[in-house]
């Protein structure tokens, strides 16, 4: 007789960011688990690992330190980030004459640049240690899923070996763009995102710094350190990203609409050059002499998609980008990863309870499909008005907001999985979904009718006190009560910023329309006090 089939509690397909962390965070909840995760690269990969997903914002790097426990690695073999940086710099080389978005110190919460060659070998020895048996170098062949309390098969074949069957109870799809169970189940769906990305690695630093001598420039920041930032080189219809790695080498990928910058422009190294050359002419000038540096290129034609479903009550999932795909625009990939994971960790601790799974998948699909649809109100027909250095800065104000006001707050509280207090606050949550929607929509107006004046100044987010203590108050330990009233709270503010920003266009704008504004914030109750100037009094005198 045959020997029967190895069994685990878990089989992760894909050994990547999302599937790793997954076994991490599931190890770290239960011990005992039996957990097979499947790689099909070799280990270890190389440092400046070519992919996208190295910039952390609040979300991920929370995930990564507290509920992952990975803070002295972080801390040790990684690089600290300096925000998010903006330089509306199309077609100039006088750096330190365009206006530039960003802080002049960093802000309390921490987040990372990550090197994810060095981030996903660090994870997979630590999966290890803790009892996860990881393979790589394999690839998967087939997989069957049970019916009922029927186990899961997968067949995997590792270089060189003879085919491998294993059973398990839960099949977690981690295989990146692969999508193996998307494909084979046909969820795969296309949304109104049709952007592109080039990117590349230099083997060198990209130093913007120097990119200017002026000391008044220089003092902007307390420290000349925008290197360690995400900076973003914007102009219509795309933006430019400059992310530092702590091997040594950079990341620069060009992202851009198709309407205003075609794919084919730019999907060599040399046609990428040429493109940056014409667009970001102080970049070009500190590549030019390191082509001989490069590490990689690729390109991805459309890279934002969606999926049908991604949790199952027949006991298999959906991690990373083998489910959806947002943008790298505010780098969203490890928070969705967090997200996720949490998730599907929460029912699969069900699961072993012995509970019952339909309703809670319902719930935790719905939820996540809104965090998906509302962010990708921040992309959708947005590129156009990235040129635009008098309404991006608001957006990305609006877009921080958000994001550190709801989202931040439900991950960083410990809220995502807790069905009463989400249920309790259903209508402070969809009311500040609807706002978020209308903002956009208006934003996009006003660019339209905008003078686009792009002065010589920074905008300092670590100058707005309201701002900074809001990223710092995502450290606060809430009770439920003292959450729901921070919700409320936070339901307000949006409704007072947003409100602020239809009397600032308005102003300068007469004839523009914020009735549809309006009406949102008015279906989310007025704010209920009077309040200072939320937005950057230098924009209005510029």
């Amino acid at each position: 007789m045959p020997a029967a089939d190895p069994q685990h509690d878990v089989i992760i397909m894909g050994g990547g960011l999302a599937g790793l962390t997954l076994a991490l965070q599931l190890k770290r909840r239960f011990a005992d688990i039996d957990v097979l995760v499947v790689e099909r690269r070799s280990h270890p990969v190389p440092t400046a690992c070519h992919k996208v997903g190295e910039s952390s914002v609040e979300i991920g790097a929370h995930y990564f330190e507290e509920v992952l426990g990975l803070r002295e690695h972080l801390q040790q073999a990684q690089l600290r980030k300096f925000g998010f940086r903006f330089f509306f710099s199309e077609g100039r080389t006088d750096i330190e004459n365009v206006t530039e978005l960003g802080a002049s110190r960093p802000l309390p919460v921490t987040s990372w640049q990550i090197d994810r060659g060095i981030f996903e070998n660090f994870l997979a020895e630590r999966a290890q240690s803790l009892g996860v048996r990881f393979v790589d170098n394999a690839l998967i062949r087939r997989v069957e899923l049970g019916e009922g309390d029927t186990l899961h098969r997968v067949t995997w074949q590792r270089a060189g070996d003879e085919l491998q069957t294993t059973r398990a109870r839960w099949v977690i799809d981690a295989c990146g763009r692969a999508g193996l169970l998307k494909r084979q189940l046909g969820l795969a769906m296309e949304n109104a995102h049709p952007a592109h990305a080039v990117w590349f690695r230099i083997q060198d630093r990209i130093e913007l710094d120097r990119w200017s001598g002026s000391p008044e420039w220089q003092a902007r920041c307390v420290t000349p350190t925008r290197w360690l930032s995400t900076n973003h080189l914007v102009g219509a219809g795309y933006w430019v990203w400059l992310i530092p790695l702590a091997s040594g080498s950079h990341s620069v990928g060009i992202v851009a609409d198709p309407r205003y910058h075609p794919l084919e422009e730019m999907n060599t190294f040399e046609r990428a050059m040429d493109w940056i050359a014409k667009y970001q002419p102080a970049l070009h000038a500190d590549l030019d002499g390191k082509r001989d540096r490069l590490q990689d290129f690729a390109f991805f034609k459309r890279f934002s998609y969606d999926c049908k479903q991604v949790f199952s009550a027949d006991r298999w999932a959906l991690a990373g980008e083998a489910g959806r795909f947002l943008d790298p625009f505010y780098s969203p990939g490890s928070d969705f990863i967090a997200i996720g994971n949490t998730f599907i960790t929460e029912l699969i601790a069900r699961d072993r309870a012995g509970l019952r799974l339909p309703a809670h998948v319902q719930v935790y699909e719905q939820i996540f499909r809104s965090f998906y649809d509302s962010t990708m109100a921040l992309y959708v027909d947005q590129y156009g008005l990235f040129a635009d250095p008098e309404v991006l800065p608001v957006k990305v104000i609006w877009d921080y907001t958000y994001y550190w006001s709801v989202l931040s707050q439900l991950f960083f509280q410990e809220r995502l999985t807790d069905l009463a207090a989400l249920s309790n606050l259903r209508d402070e949550l969809a009311a500040c979904q609807r706002l978020n929607v209308a903002v956009q929509s208006f934003l996009r107006a006003w660019s339209a009718v905008s003078g686009k004046r792009n002065a010589p100044i920074m905008l300092d987010q670590a100058s707005v006190p309201w701002f900074v203590e809001l990223n710092r108050s995502l450290h606060d330990r809430l009770d439920s009560e003292a959450f729901r009233r921070r919700i409320r709270e936070s339901s307000a503010r949006l409704q007072a910023l947003a409100v602020e920003i239809a009397e600032r266009a308005c102003g300068e704008h007469p004839g523009l329309d914020d009735s549809a504004l309006r009406a949102a914030v008015a279906a989310g109750g007025q704010p209920t006090q009077a309040h200072e100037s939320m937005l950057f009094p230098a924009l209005a005198a510029a």
